[in-house]
């Protein structure tokens, strides 16, 4: 199932405000409401008792990091349960984290017929391309580049090519990469040879409706194919994590793409919904199962909801959403020591919201809390706030550039924040100018986009192929081997340019991990370290501050970069190269 829009409800939030007044004035037990309490590891029988005795009962526990979720229909549970020696903290429990919603660039019934034919005209010189490349034959570990590898400028921009890094290092099979995202298709051509389905575990159960408005989120469970809320291990009903895992170990397999670790294992763990929205217990769940399972790398593209920024203490919050904010933070950054101290590395995308993270002055946040729907309200965020997963401690923070290495106009940045930066995506880099016509700019803003695997039930559901399975538009990709097709979209944000770093990062374990006991293993300190050290200096863009009114972009895209081209607030150490990683120490050629 997935959210296809929300439907606008007359005088909802009026409605909510009345719902929210009566449950508590009330004094009389009101609709059950869940919680995210935050306890003191370890102590699951003391945790169930006080839950007890303040009227309430445990759903689900994670015991080695004391993270929660407890229901209750109580007005006075909050304060009962917060009162307890072994809590530290309690949070309403609500959607946290989504797929960037803009991250996705693709066309829909809305464009008109000019944009169409331009998007058809770029699809049929692909298919040109890949008919000239049928002359190839190709098989597991080829050096012959992957039929649609002449689209794939980020791969060529981080040196990830047979050519580059493939011929050095494609990664090991006993390299994990987990996926914390909103699923992997594991039946997809380009992802099935890697894909680890036994390790795989689906921590979320779909959300139908709004629990207040009752407006839609994942959809009715009856419309799924078995007719559940539970998700099978293997499927992703949104797209967004079947094109993470494409970017970071797509296989040479001679259909489609191959990733940056071509053969590294991956695994996916999921944590956010069919329609986006990622849960608290979910998230830490499943970074406290990578940290248990010998997961080597796991990469992150979402941010922490339902607040944009978590803070502590802001004048236009309430102490309740404090509370809410402070318990998030707390269990959030347990899971993040958990995994990283079982030997995780963590990778998270900066972010779209083309903010400058270390806030040298107020930003407004008019998003927050997004979750239940039309509760937010404008929030002057400072410097003491967290965008987590990203600026959490020991998270690699990507950021995104285009093709020509400028800086994508949407990624956040800065100084002390970033740690790499890799290729997202940037639907305004060159060639786009402002004398095309809308439907010129979109259709040369395709191949500065990311393309990576693309489940076909949900081309199917966009409408994005045909009955036959053909693509209706040029965002999306068909690639054939023989009677195996398989699909491919083009994507662009933050959350695209993690997963290339994900992917060095796996290549680096592979290449320099220590190989006693059966496995492959890096303390996530040295893999961060080989991987900042190798990426590419890259100094700050010109002029400084950079402004992107050439691409009819207003004065709120203007980026100051601060710092070196060793280390500054829009690269942080370099642009991330596959090759160089895999080769430190050496000449590429050696």
């Amino acid at each position: 199932m997935r959210k296809t829009g929300f439907a606008v409800v007359a005088l909802a939030a009026a409605v909510i405000v009345a719902l929210l007044a009566v449950g508590i004035q009330a004094g009389a037990d009101a609709r059950p409401q869940r919680y995210i309490v935050v306890y003191s590891p370890n102590a699951t029988k003391e945790l169930k008792a006080a839950v007890n005795a303040a009227g309430g009962q445990v759903l689900r526990a994670n015991n080695k990091i004391g993270v929660a979720t407890v229901s209750s229909a109580k007005p006075s549970f909050r304060t009962r349960i917060a009162a307890s020696r072994i809590v530290q903290g309690v949070a309403r429990d609500r959607v946290i984290g989504r797929a960037p919603a803009k991250s996705r660039a693709k066309a829909a019934p809305r464009f008109s017929e000019e944009f169409l034919r331009s998007a058809r005209k770029v699809a049929r010189g692909m298919k040109a391309t890949r008919r000239a490349s049928r002359t190839y034959s190709f098989q597991h570990g080829s050096s012959r580049p992957e039929p649609l590898a002449a689209h794939q400028w980020d791969m060529r921009m981080i040196h990830a090519t047979v050519d580059g890094s493939y011929r050095k290092e494609r990664g090991s099979r006993k390299v994990l990469v987990g996926i914390i995202d909103t699923g992997v298709d594991g039946s997809h051509p380009d992802i099935a040879p890697n894909f680890n389905k036994s390790l795989s575990r689906n921590f979320t159960v779909d959300i139908p409706t709004d629990p207040i408005s009752g407006e839609p989120i994942d959809g009715p469970c009856a419309a799924e194919p078995d007719g559940s809320c539970n998700d099978p291990n293997d499927v992703d009903e949104n797209s967004h994590g079947t094109h993470v895992a494409s970017t970071v170990g797509s296989p040479i397999n001679g259909i489609g793409m191959a990733g940056v670790a071509p053969e590294v294992t991956l695994v996916n763990l999921r944590g956010g919904q069919d329609s986006g929205f990622f849960f608290l217990q979910p998230s830490v769940d499943a970074l406290t199962y990578a940290g248990d399972h010998g997961i080597d790398v796991v990469n992150m593209s979402y941010f922490i909801d339902p607040w944009l920024y978590n803070c502590r203490g802001l004048a236009e919050d309430t102490p309740a959403q404090t509370a809410d904010q402070v318990a998030i933070i707390e269990a959030t950054q347990r899971a993040l020591d958990y995994a990283h101290m079982h030997g995780v590395t963590l990778v998270g995308a900066a972010g779209n919201s083309l903010t400058d993270l270390t806030m040298p002055k107020p930003v407004v946040d008019t998003q927050s809390p997004n979750f239940p729907l039309h509760m937010n309200h404008p929030r002057n965020v400072n410097n003491g706030c967290l965008d987590l997963p990203t600026e959490g401690n020991n998270v690699i923070s990507v950021s995104s550039v285009g093709p020509s290495k400028i800086k994508a106009d949407y990624s956040n940045y800065g100084y002390g924040e970033i740690s790499v930066a890799a290729p997202g995506g940037w639907s305004r880099d060159e060639p786009w100018n402002l004398s095309m016509t809308p439907a010129e700019r979109t259709a040369a803003s395709i191949p500065n986009l990311i393309l990576a695997a693309y489940p076909e039930n949900v081309a199917r559901e966009f409408g994005d192929i045909d009955a036959n399975g053909n693509p209706t538009n040029g965002f999306v990709v068909k690639s054939c081997k023989g009677s195996t097709c398989a699909y491919y979209q083009w994507i662009q944000g933050t959350s695209m340019a993690a997963p290339h770093a994900t992917g060095v990062a796996a290549l680096i374990v592979s290449k320099y991990g220590d190989r006693r006991g059966g496995g492959v293993t890096m303390h996530p300190l040295f893999t961060q370290a080989y991987l900042e050290a190798s990426a590419t200096d890259t100094p700050c863009m010109t002029p400084n501050p950079f402004t992107y009114t050439h691409k009819g972009r207003s004065a709120a895209y203007t980026t100051w970069c601060e710092g070196t081209p060793v280390y500054n607030g829009v690269y942080g150490h370099g642009i991330v190269d596959a090759l160089r990683a895999v080769t430190f120490g050496k000449h590429a050629d050696d």
